[in-house]
């Protein structure tokens, strides 16, 4: 078989031969223990189709992604939103999605695949769901009914089939964190247009209050 020449190559072979290299810089920095930039990278690559509606809510975000120091997190006053996330992420043991400079331009180019990757573990405290299949489903619940984009469709009904079956014992817990979190979505404000990096040191609940979230005691926990 002959190989193609550059003439021969078409926007639909190269948009594919780009997308592969960035699905290998992904792995790369998977290697290397860069988890913002890894899902940044798979996320972009994956180019998922955003609406002019969102992306208009989203712009002035764009390449907004400040360093998460958990360690400074954490001397914050017990109850405020940066010492709840610090907490949450040293307890399940997570470390924030960094965005390193390196990766600039697909920051600013593509602003909502930022702000999925960066607010996603913040979303998980504010919403009172933990870190089991159950939370999950909780939080990926939420953002589908707020419409972030349609392809999160298919991740949730696949969800909805694969983690009963991966974790039957949690099958309760799944319905009704899927129920609760798009209960929560209809609700409150348009969180991936929110600046939660410049409210940590407000307290938890007047965040909830302000985004239109409800009050939460502490998540449910459940063993994984």
């Amino acid at each position: 078989m002959p190989i193609p020449s550059g003439h021969d190559i078409n926007c639909e072979d190269l948009s594919m031969l780009n997308k592969l290299k960035q699905l290998y810089k992904a792995f790369q920095a998977y290697k290397k223990s860069e988890m913002g930039d890894f899902a940044l990278l798979k996320f972009d690559a994956i180019a998922p189709i955003v609406s002019p509606e969102i992306l208009s809510k989203l712009q002035p975000l764009a390449g907004y992604h400040p360093r998460i120091d958990l360690e400074e997190l954490s001397r914050y006053p017990q109850g405020t939103l940066g010492r709840e996330y610090a907490q949450h992420m040293k307890a399940n043991h997570i470390k924030p999605l960094n965005i390193s400079f390196a990766q600039e331009e697909i920051a600013r180019r593509n602003v909502f695949a930022l702000r999925y990757v960066v607010t996603h573990d913040i979303l998980h405290v504010l919403l009172g769901f933990d870190t089991s299949y159950a939370g999950e489903m909780g939080v990926l619940a939420f953002n589908v009914a707020q419409n972030y984009i349609q392809s999160l469709k298919i991740s949730f009904w696949l969800a909805r089939f694969v983690y009963p079956i991966l974790v039957p014992w949690q099958f309760k817990a799944i319905s009704a964190n899927l129920k609760k979190g798009q209960q929560m979505a209809k609700q409150a404000e348009y969180l991936l247009s929110y600046r939660f990096e410049e409210h940590w040191a407000e307290p938890i609940d007047e965040v909830r209050k302000k985004l239109g979230l409800p009050q939460i005691s502490s998540p449910s926990l459940m063993a994984v």
